[in-house]
């Protein structure tokens, strides 16, 4: 049994986004895989609910799938791709079911995303973002082939967030668009070819925001969402429409604030949708809440629309994992949570007479989708008492893209909504884990100041509870996520535990999952509050007499590189440590992150000019002359949330003080990168991460990292291979 290397990334598939199909009978999702060194290969797999077979490809190895989505009468699958394109714009593609090559749809200049069937199967909603030069020049409808858009050069910026993740906005605005795809059918047209007609919906609305979040009602009403308030980038705030195809007319239905903007709607005009208040937004709770259209639309003022919140009882943030959905019968919404380590999926009455019901509660998932069971009828059905809640939750299936600590992701599929008929329907890396040992984490509980916090422990391979090893502790990002057995880590805290180390990480307070109190506890205290809990738990990890406590390691992204450069410059515990994308200093973060400034008005009420002093003293760079420990910094030059600028602070803080550390930056990426990022990159991240603990710790005989360049990478030994 081999032990798991970095570099099996290349190995390992992963699914997201299942989808039923109408009838029960399949589920459509995504398969990812690294394709090389630079990309990835994403296609749509179909596997039937009943077992019956393997997952099979459906779409073409071209080009990067995504959003596979069924059509009413299941006999045609929308998705997105960027084949047969030299640029990364998904466009719209619709493949016959019985048979048949894929046709695209649209060539947009703004590409395509969040996709909807019309009820009557003959229209496609659609996201694109243009720029009004786009729309005036009319390839927001379809672009010249000899078209090349120019980089701006000077880029002149007049928004308050004018980038994010990895680009630039340059002028563009998200709005929503409807092809038709049935329209102008050309007369004896023999390949059923057609020149499907591109409907701009949004683009008639006057103002400057963006729209999204296209959900179909019935066949003639499209709801969406607007961004809304004096600046749209710097509010909350959203408007939810509904679009008239037939009177070719809006109605503003309600204002809400909250950070996502998807909806699910019914026929009969029930629209669901994520609310967060708006008073420090980043450590509120998302809650569900349900208006009625029509109410809502005889209401004068939006602000004054009879609301129902859902799950006003549920002491629980919804997941981002997959939208909310309404169940076949429309009268249940089934949505997800992060819960305790685990990602749970939850029923509720959609008119809110009933507290929601835990279905699932297993993993970490990558998307869900509710629909009739195989032997359903594909309309959904009601108990006879008018509620409909007993027959949609009892008559609805269940499929979700999960990994959980023995495996990195498959499909899996409930019949009757439970878990206790969740039923595994694809392996896709059975062959690798055939090969490679898997280590299951022990779950630990421990004391901190204010109760217990979640963790777990991953041993080596062959582990020896009688020997000693060095090690790891792991610290996630967010602040207010939720990390689990499984998910995107599962790789990396395997390969790890493979090279000798035990692995450590835990949900310390701030993150979700534990209700609202427990996430709230750090406001404005991101530092002290988390390191009490994680030490806590190393502490605790670190007096068993297999771990050498002169051997311990500290790593972590995102805000776990804040609470990595956070620790390293107020305590000398560990022997080295790797900050990853870190936030080093809160007022540069705040004037050059996107959205995510939002976080320092949030969690820390308040801002740059009111508190200059305690922002300093509580950012890792306000301690960074402290700090003795040898420090590995990663970061991806194209990352907008938590941009590069923070790193070179912090690099050029510790280099001046003559810490021992190295700056690795990664061109072409953004803040994705450890799970999304160039395969090549992936690896050569991890492998980087090992190198620098490995060359501080007696349990490898290996020179530090500073004195072995690029010996033993992936990347370098690919590079000898390729001169060979």
């Amino acid at each position: 049994m081999q032990r798991i290397q970095a570099n099996d990334y290349h190995d390992i598939a992963k699914p997201t986004d299942p989808r039923l199909s109408p009838d029960g009978d399949r589920v459509a999702f995504v398969r990812t895989i690294p394709d090389d060194e630079e990309s990835v290969e994403a296609t749509v797999y179909v596997v039937p609910t009943d077992g019956s077979g393997p997952a099979r490809r459906f779409t073409l190895a071209e080009g990067v799938d995504a959003e596979p989505r069924w059509s009413p009468e299941g006999d045609r699958l929308a998705f997105t791709s960027t084949r047969g394109a030299d640029d990364d714009r998904q466009q719209l593609w619709v493949l016959p079911v019985d048979g048949g090559e894929a046709r695209q749809v649209t060539d947009v200049v703004g590409g395509v995303s969040s996709i909807d069937w019309s009820p009557d199967g003959g229209r496609i909603a659609f996201v694109q973002s243009i720029s009004e030069e786009d729309r005036a020049d009319g390839r927001d409808r379809g672009v010249d082939e000899e078209y090349e858009p120019d980089e701006p050069d000077p880029r002149v910026i007049d928004r308050t967030v004018y980038r994010s993740m990895q680009q630039y906005f340059d002028g563009r605005r998200s709005h929503v668009y409807v092809v038709d795809l049935d329209a102008e059918r050309q007369e004896g047209d023999d390949n059923d070819e057609s020149g499907e007609e591109i409907t701009a919906i949004s683009p008639t609305i006057e103002g400057d925001a963006d729209f999204n979040g296209p959900a179909w009602g019935d066949e003639s009403t499209l709801y969406f969402t607007q961004s809304v308030g004096e600046d749209p980038d710097d509010s909350l705030e959203y408007g939810i429409l509904a679009y008239d195809t037939d009177a070719e007319s809006v109605e503003r239905l309600h204002r809400t604030t909250g950070w996502g903007t998807g909806l699910a709607a019914t026929a009969d005009g029930s629209v669901a949708f994520v609310h967060v208040e708006a008073e420090q937004a980043s450590l509120q709770q998302a809650d569900l809440h349900v208006i009625d259209a029509a109410q809502a639309a005889e209401t004068e003022d939006p602000a004054d629309v009879e609301v129902t919140d859902v799950t006003a009882g549920l002491d629980r943030t919804l997941g981002y994992e997959a939208a909310p959905r309404w169940g076949p019968a429309e009268e249940t919404l089934y949505f997800t949570t992060p819960d305790e380590g685990k990602t749970s999926v939850w029923a509720v009455p959609g008119d809110g007479s009933d507290d929601p019901s835990r279905l699932v509660r297993e993993g970490t998932l990558a998307g869900m989708d509710v629909g009739v069971p195989a032997d359903g009828d594909g309309e959904g059905r009601s108990d006879g008492d008018g509620s409909g809640d007993d027959a949609d939750s009892d008559d609805v299936a269940v499929a979700v893209a999960m990994s959980q600590w023995d495996h990195p992701g498959d499909v899996f599929v409930s019949p009757g909504g439970g878990a206790e008929d969740l039923n595994r329907l694809t392996t896709l890396n059975e062959a690798y884990l055939d090969s490679v040992h898997v280590g299951e984490p022990e779950p630990l509980a421990f004391e901190s100041t204010q109760g217990l916090v979640e963790g777990w422990v991953l041993a080596p391979p062959g582990f020896d509870p009688e020997g000693s090893y060095p090690l790891v502790v792991e610290i996630h990002g967010g602040p207010h996520a939720m990390w689990s057995t499984s998910g995107t880590m599962w790789h990396e805290f395997q390969t790890l535990a493979a090279r000798g180390y035990v692995v450590f990480w835990s949900n310390p307070r701030g993150s979700a999952g534990y209700g609202e109190e427990y996430m709230k506890a750090i406001e404005r205290d991101w530092g002290e509050a988390t390191l009490t809990d994680v030490m806590a738990g190393v502490r605790e990890v670190a007096d068993r007499e297999y771990v050498d406590e002169s051997h311990v390691f500290l790593t972590g992204g995102s805000f776990g590189g804040f609470m990595t450069g956070w620790t390293v410059g107020n305590t000398d515990y560990f022997r080295a440590a790797v900050s990853q994308r870190g936030v080093y200093h809160l007022t540069g973060f705040y004037g050059s992150t996107d959205g995510a400034y939002k976080l320092v008005e949030g969690d820390f009420d308040t801002t740059p000019w009111e508190e200059p002093e305690f922002l300093w003293e509580q950012s890792p760079a306000g301690h960074a002359h402290e700090v003795e420990t040898p420090t590995l910094l990663i970061h991806s030059e194209d990352d907008y949330r938590t941009p590069i600028s923070d790193a070179e602070l912090f690099y050029r803080i510790l280099r001046k003080n003559d810490v021992e550390t190295r700056f690795v930056r990664y061109p072409r990426e953004g803040h994705e990168l450890s799970r999304s990022g160039e395969p090549g990159h992936v690896v050569d991240r991890i492998e980087r991460i090992a190198r620098w603990f490995d060359g501080y710790s007696e349990y490898h005989d290996v020179p530090k990292a500073l004195e072995r360049g690029d010996d033993g990478l992936s990347a370098a030994d690919a590079g000898e291979e390729d001169e060979t």
